[in-house]
């Protein structure tokens, strides 16, 4: 069978009779042709490329409203080579960056002025972290308070998670490494055995239930500063806090955390020396250790 064509019409690619031609010629499309690709086509051995190994959370955090404005104190002796990445990920809902600096003899102040020009630079009123912290409370105007190490140990991107708990009626939020979710890449053998021994005593002599108790990132109403009655000095004011946060009956809520290895330099933590001095914290702040004197 043969087919036909309009009157007038010429079969594309067929030359006219007198050998010239047909005004809409085109090539064919063989069946063998391919259409080009922009891109080069994965073959099935090919790999994915590997993606760089970072150290730690390299996200920004997604911003969070709250009501309530937010202080950041930062405790910093000699931490110019951790602050940019610390500061860099600090998330749009602080409203206020207090950095408590301990007489550094390196470039911590600048390198803080550098990267966050809005930062409050306040020169803690004695040594020791206790002393740092407390300074920062002082000068803290926000409604909220949270506490971070300058080490980048902990990831500013979790600071909504303890928002999120203090816009919702707790007023002490806690960071956990025992709970699911959280965990831990610098705790020693020795310094998770230690935890594991003083946290029992909190719950036991304080009535708790918590999971962690010798990490240092919380958060708090400032309203409550009063109640919390810090005196401590050195790294034993953490447990401090929650002593009598607990004993002050405050609405404690723990969130997870995952704690990273400090990013440069030596951590001014001594495990056995400050363990001391916790447990005799806990000893003494005890509810009832204070009647009878």
């Amino acid at each position: 069978m043969s087919a036909t064509l309009p009157t007038g019409q010429t079969p594309a690619n067929h030359a006219l009779p007198d050998g010239s031609p047909p005004t809409d010629a085109r090539p064919r499309r063989r069946a063998a042709d391919r259409i080009a690709d922009h891109a080069p086509m994965r073959r099935t051995g090919d790999r994915a490329p590997a993606r760089p190994l970072t150290r730690g959370p390299s996200r920004r955090s997604g911003d969070y409203r709250t009501r309530h404005t937010v202080s950041l104190v930062v405790p910093a002796r000699d931490e110019a080579r951790n602050i940019p990445w610390v500061f860099e990920q600090i998330p749009s809902c602080v409203d206020e960056v207090i950095l408590v600096d301990g007489a550094s003899r390196d470039a911590t102040v600048a390198m803080a002025r550098t990267c966050r020009p809005a930062v409050r630079n306040v020169a803690q009123s004695a040594p020791g972290k206790g002393s740092a912290l407390r300074t920062g409370f002082a000068a803290a105007t926000g409604e909220y308070i949270v506490m971070i190490d300058a080490d980048g140990s902990m990831w500013p991107g979790e600071i909504p998670h303890f928002l999120h708990f203090l816009d919702h009626g707790y007023d002490f939020v806690k960071g956990s490494r025992r709970m699911a979710g959280g965990g831990s890449l610098d705790l020693t053998p020795l310094r998770a055995l230690g935890n594991k021994a003083l946290l029992l005593v909190v719950n036991r002599l304080y009535g708790g239930l918590l999971t962690d108790l010798c990490y240092g990132y919380c958060a708090f109403r400032r309203d409550f500063l009063a109640e919390l009655d810090l005196r401590a000095t050195g790294f034993e004011i953490e447990a401090e806090m929650i002593a009598h946060a607990l004993r002050s009956g405050l609405r404690i809520a723990e969130v997870p955390s995952l704690e990273l290895p400090r990013r440069s330099g030596r951590s001014h933590l001594h495990a056995v020396s400050d363990g001391r001095r916790v447990l005799r914290t806990l000893l003494a702040e005890r509810p009832g250790a204070g009647e009878g004197r």
